[in-house]
């Protein structure tokens, strides 16, 4: 069915049928406008979300890594006295060690060898230069021979677990 008015005139009917196919077409030109520019709007958001669980995954995984690396830390940190004590019993000059000293050794063996599988690693200094990053100078006492600021005696053993100092190392310091 056509829409055309039998009272007007052919040449202003087509006159009329143009102007609303013009203002339609404009409109329908601001309306595709305004909807590509919320598209672009939306795809910007959409690469923002994304990009942001993207670094939260990168950020968990990262957390997640970490607590493995150094779950032991605290276990370990509690286990070091008792090597200490090993240690120190094994040091003790003891008249009858026969069997004990072999028993002993043996499970400080096994001990450390847990503890080093775990990621543990022993700071023994002697004889190495001063770092008050993983030492802790007890005394400085005279030189006899070593170069300043070299470590002449250890106290007690300092322990790093994954790069992470656990524990320093109680030394005497060459002045």
């Amino acid at each position: 069915m056509e829409n055309t008015d039998p009272t007007r005139d052919p040449a202003e009917q087509e006159s009329i049928d143009e102007s609303t196919l013009a203002s339609g077409e404009e409109a329908l030109s601001q309306l595709m406008a305004d909807y590509e520019i919320k598209l672009g709007e939306m795809r910007e958001l959409v690469l923002r979300e994304r990009a942001e669980l993207d670094n939260q995954r990168k950020r968990l995984q990262r957390d997640l890594d970490q607590a493995r690396k150094f779950a032991n830390e605290r276990l370990l940190g509690e286990l070091l006295p008792v090597i200490d004590n090993l240690e120190r019993a094994l040091a003790a000059d003891v008249a009858e060690s026969g069997g004990m000293r072999a028993g002993v050794e043996m499970i400080l063996k096994q001990l450390l060898g847990v503890a080093t599988s775990a990621g543990l690693i022993v700071v023994d200094p002697l004889g190495e230069p001063f770092d008050p990053e993983r030492h802790q100078a007890m005394s400085l006492v005279e030189g006899n021979g070593q170069a300043t600021n070299t470590v002449v005696a250890v106290f007690q053993k300092g322990y790093v677990l994954n790069d992470r100092l656990l524990r320093p190392a109680m030394v005497n310091v060459a002045q």
